[in-house]
């Protein structure tokens, strides 16, 4: 009986989480595709972390949320940025140093892993947001092939094992009704021949 319940709390278990996965990847696909960049949640973006320059803290291949907006010129040293290079590449770094006040602000940045600081200062106008501290690992490969033209088929398989996974219950079901109905078909058979 005990077997029965945890292979019916697994399942349940399986099912939730299968759900979720298809819920989130769907939202994630979506929300890019419809904003044309990057998904935002409550006000914050989730960028993609595909170098390992912020490690330990954040992982290679993580997705990180951002809050854009607000004064730029209001960070201080120890503040992670988001901000753009010259070529357009987004960069996430840590302040090591405020140059100049007002509106002439510029930050020298450095990844945790590297060994130097960036040789060129950021802008305060190339900031695009600042990092709250939130990441989860990993998650990014899985974003950044989303976002791809052949991303879209992450919501086919998660949807393919929910069907696989459905189509065993209904299996499992059938042959427990099965293996019931055939004990009371004995039964009653053994009933009626009974003097």
């Amino acid at each position: 009986m005990k077997l029965k319940r945890l292979k019916v709390w697994g399942g349940n278990i399986v099912t939730v989480v299968m759900v979720i996965t298809i819920v989130v990847m769907a939202f994630v696909i979506i929300a890019s595709k419809v904003s044309g960049g990057d998904p935002k949640v409550f006000g914050y973006e989730l960028k993609t972390v595909l170098s390992g320059s912020m490690e330990p803290e954040i992982k290679t291949g993580s997705i990180i949320a951002v809050k854009p907006g607000g004064d730029m010129t209001d960070f201080i040293e120890n503040d992670v940025i988001t901000f753009q290079q010259q070529d357009g590449k987004l960069i996430t770094h840590r302040i090591v140093e405020v140059v100049g006040n007002g509106d002439n602000v510029l930050y020298r940045t450095k990844g945790d892993s590297n060994g130097t600081p960036d040789s060129n200062l950021v802008l305060a106008d190339n900031v695009v947001a600042k990092y709250n501290g939130f990441t989860i690992p990993y998650i990014g490969y899985i974003i950044s092939f989303a976002q791809s033209q052949n991303g879209a088929f992450l919501l086919l398989v998660p949807g393919f094992l929910l069907l696989l996974f459905a189509c065993f219950t209904v299996w499992q079901t059938l042959a427990q009704i099965g293996v019931t109905t055939g004990k009371e078909a004995k039964k009653e058979q053994e009933d009626s021949c009974a003097p």
